[in-house]
């Protein structure tokens, strides 16, 4: 037995033991002493998981009560002698530096966009007061109808949560300066709206009350992009005029860069000098519903006190104008905090990215944790040197932490580097979901967390590589310090390293499945039409020049007659929009209450409600858009004949309940005029196509007219037709802003371009983590068959077949790959909670998801061990034997 201190154990051990036989005690005694021997190391274990708390407490102690001289000569010596290593071993250092840095550099840039999105203040005065207001059709699942001019008078003056309530609205005109024509996105604002925000031009001045008054002289304020883009960057614009809508518009300021919502603007101008907002029958109809409404709480209001005013208010305008207020609708409004309204969209696609990249840090802080573990064992007989010299254990720590912080350091700038070249791809993601994106930067914020990042990476790769097998270093200098690495501490903290990166690999390969899976089904919807090769072209109307029908429809027969006349065209159309449009899709269709004739009004049904478009004759054949019933619009349906009209499916099963539509009477004016339905037509995917189809109203262009865009279809790829269409729209009217053509399938790409950018980013982080893992638990495995090499070479001598050894190699990994298989089952189901909102038409815990991404792990894996495997199947016994 140990000889030393005798514990009261002991004391009771050798009196029991005088009771015994010799033989017998002798073979007792062998007993107990191996059982004593596993109970002190268990008790040593226990102190060693403590240990490494106290250690780095002592360590850290140390550094503040050392003197600062002597504290800086040990820090020198520290770095050069990690320099040293870091150049002696350029392979590992490499790999650990890329490793850390591509999880470094991944967390950076997600950090740097959930900073500047999520956690930074808005960039408006007292930004935290700022609401936005909504009107909602409850009943009917309306939820932007928005407010009309007379509503935004009564909110004004009748509640007393709001300090100001400012009103904004976003239409498209054409821009003349100089004979050329632009088109222009169009803020339409009343006065005070800058004021409301502060907002200050950098330029000139701000909208005056004076300017928002009939009859005053049209002014425009530019906004910061549009003067750097097309006026570059003018310092004299202030005074420049433009001509709109038959008006002289003279240039009074210029914005400062700051995020636009609810929509970025080319010009803003007051709501006088809008030719819609001001027309004296949109200002008296209480049902022109256009405007969006801003304001600013009182001191001490809080949110929820302004919707119970705001829902008082509804309520009393329900009963006051009960015919704009139907109850069968439920009319209500409600006020929402700005920042909330902002970045609600971008939220959950940010963190689910925020939490992907922390996988891969966590990973790739394992894998090199890992290595650093497995070149120990190169460097176990030094370790043995410096101690048995008299260095301290706090001591070997800090130059342990030194080395793991150089390479965390090197790998943080590569991390920024590699956050930067990355962050124009994550502006332009988030650039769809947030008005916010624009600041998005590299600043000092992302230096921060790439420096903390390496700090955290260094402290736990080096505590990992600090784990000490035991105290006497004899035995060690004695037999080389071959069984330094064997020891069972840093076996168990090597395997829960592979765990853990096998779970969280698996975490990320099930959202990155599950987003590849609901991708493909969007990409599988059919959209109703067909768009190979169809062109469309938005034409933007001088309103004040073609306010009159027949001047529409003058315009709309020139330009199709030109565009039937370009080679290679087969058919061409003109309607009031077209499907995927992107302006239509954020901004919303035109939504129409409409009354069907012989259909009685039920309070407790839904009331019809239904997106109305014009289309002339060629609209359905140049889409490809299927007839199901009826007929479609012919020539003869002109302003002189009866008036006619097209629903789709959805509306036909909607409202008719299972009885043909053709012939019943349908009007959107409240019966003031009404249309004969004369065709039913296939669904079409027009405002997005991951959206339930809506009820489709088509009135006949030539009856309703409304040139919003014309559609070309080619016989072969048409792009090249593009300058002939505008060439043919500019020489009829040289007025008209000349658009840019896009091809549908463009409008369909792009319609599906966040998802799509949102699955590539999961599919990189999860191929990272794959790669990382892969590699790690090779590496183990690696090392596991360098240290067994002479327990392998003596079994292979002894008979062992080499399908048990590989077995024995494979399975001692593919061991760990199953723990870590069910750990990261259990994480995964709250993974997948976190993006159920962005899946399309797939279950988050879809069988399909789950079992592909488990072969494919499980391959991998395999992969992975039977590589060092096959490498133990080549050892020769002869060697090992003469070796021992």
């Amino acid at each position: 037995m140990s000889s030393g201190f005798i514990s009261p154990s002991d004391r009771i051990y050798r009196a029991l033991l005088r009771l015994f036989p010799g033989d017998f005690r002798s073979e007792f005694e062998s007993e107990m002493e191996q059982a004593f021997r596993e109970q002190r190391e268990g008790i040593e274990r226990r102190r060693g998981k403590a240990g490494l708390f106290r250690l780095w407490g002592e360590t850290i102690a140390g550094i503040f009560t050392t003197a600062p001289a002597e504290h800086l000569a040990m820090l020198r010596q520290d770095i050069q002698y990690a320099l040293r290593m870091m150049r002696k071993n350029p392979s590992f250092t490499a790999v650990a530096v890329l490793t850390l840095a591509l999880g470094i550099g991944a967390n950076t840039a997600i950090v740097s966009v959930i900073d500047a999105v999520l956690l930074k203040p808005l960039p408006y005065r007292h930004g935290d007061q700022l609401v936005m207001l909504h009107q909602r059709a409850e009943k009917v699942g309306l939820a932007g109808v928005g407010y009309s001019a007379a509503e935004v008078q009564d909110y004004r003056r009748q509640n007393g949560s709001l300090s100001d309530l400012v009103e904004f609205h976003s239409m498209s005109f054409t821009l003349l300066s100089k004979n050329e024509a632009t088109r222009v996105r169009t803020g339409v604002v009343s006065d005070g709206f800058f004021r409301v925000f502060g907002v200050k031009p950098i330029l000139g001045r701000d909208f005056t009350s004076a300017d928002d008054q009939p009859g005053a002289p049209a002014v425009l304020l530019l906004s910061y992009e549009y003067w750097k883009t097309h006026e570059n960057s003018d310092p004299n614009i202030v005074g420049k005029t433009y001509r709109m809508n038959d008006r002289v518009h003279t240039v009074i300021g210029v914005l400062p860069p700051v995020p636009q919502y609810p929509s970025e603007n080319d010009v803003y101008m007051p709501t006088t000098a809008c030719p819609f907002r001001s027309n004296p029958k949109t200002v008296a109809n209480r049902n022109a519903r256009m405007v969006s409404l801003f304001g600013r709480l009182k001191p001490g209001v809080s949110v929820d006190h302004c919707q119970s005013d705001l829902a008082v208010i509804a309520a009393r305008l329900e009963k006051q104008y009960p015919e704009a207020y139907p109850k069968e609708l439920g009319f209500t409004s409600t006020a929402v905090s700005l920042r909330k309204e902002i970045t609600d969209d971008a939220k959950p696609m940010l963190l689910v990215l925020l939490g992907a990249a922390g996988c891969v840090l966590l990973i790739a802080c394992a894998n090199v944790a890992n290595l650093m573990l497995a070149r120990m064992s190169g460097r176990e007989r030094e370790l043995m040197v410096r101690s048995a010299l008299g260095a301290g254990q706090g001591r070997l720590l800090r130059q342990l932490f030194t080395e793991s912080f150089l390479m965390a350091l090197l790998a943080a700038a590569f991390g920024v580097l590699f956050a930067s070249q990355s962050l124009k791809l994550l502006v332009d993601f988030t650039a769809r979901l947030t008005p916010r994106a624009r600041e998005i930067q590299v600043d000092g914020h992302m230096l921060l967390f790439a420096l903390a990042a390496a700090f955290l990476t260094s402290i736990v790769a080096g505590s990992v590589a600090a784990i000490r097998p035991r105290n006497n270093f004899t035995p060690g200098l004695k037999d080389g310090g071959c069984n330094f690495s064997m020891d069972r501490r840093r076996v168990t903290a090597r395997n829960a390293l592979v765990v853990c990166q096998v779970a969280f690999s698996f975490v990320l390969l099930i959202g990155a499945g599950l987003m590849l899976r609901s991708f493909f089904k969007l990409r599988s919807v059919d959209p109703g039409f067909v768009p190979q090769r169809v062109l469309a072209m938005k034409v933007s109307l001088n309103w004040s020049k073609y306010s009159q029908g027949e001047h529409v429809l003058d315009l709309t027969d020139r330009l199709l007659s030109r565009l039937r006349q370009l080679p290679g065209v087969l058919s061409v159309a003109a309607s009031s929009s077209y499907p995927l449009d992107a302006d239509a899709m954020r901004f919303g269709g035109w939504n129409q209450r409409i009354t069907i004739e012989g259909r009685p009004e039920n309070g407790s049904e839904r009331p019809p409600l239904t997106e109305v478009r014009s289309a002339s004759v060629d609209y359905f054949k140049t889409l490809g858009i299927p007839l199901v019933e009826g007929r479609i619009f012919e020539r003869s349906d002109n302003e002189h004949a009866p008036k006619v009209a097209i629903v789709n499916q959805t509306m036909a099963r909607h409202y008719f309940q299972g009885s043909s539509p053709i012939g019943r009477r349908i009007s959107n004016d409240g019966g003031e005029s009404w249309v004969t339905v004369v065709g039913v037509v296939a669904d079409v995917k027009e405002l997005g196509l991951d959206r339930d189809t809506a009820d489709e109203l088509y009135l006949a262009h030539t009856q309703a007219p409304g040139l919003g865009s014309v559609l070309v279809r080619t016989q072969q790829d048409g792009i090249g037709l593009a300058d002939d269409m505008r060439g043919a729209l500019r020489s009829l009217d040289p007025e008209i802003a000349v658009p840019n053509v896009v091809t549908l399938e463009q409008a369909e790409h792009e319609a599906i371009a966040s998802p799509r950018v949102m699955t590539d980013l999961l599919a990189i982080f999860a191929a990272l983590a794959l790669t990382i893992a892969a590699a790690g638990i090779g590496g183990i495995l690696a090392l596991t068959v360098n240290q067994r090499i002479h327990e392998i070479g003596i079994r292979v001598a002894l008979g062992a077949k080499p399908g048990r050894v590989l077995s024995m190699i494979i399975g001692r990994g593919m061991g760990l790959v199953a723990i870590g298989l069910g750990i990261g089952l259990a994480a995964s189901f709250a993974f997948t909670r976190m993006i159920k909102a962005l899946l399309f038409q797939i279950e988050p815990t879809d069988p399909v998801t789950f079992a592909g991404v488990s072969v494919v792990l499980a391959a991998a894996a395999l992969v992975a061990c039977y590589v060092p495997a096959r490498r133990a199947l080549r050892i020769d016994p002869l060697v090992v034997l003469r070796q021992e």
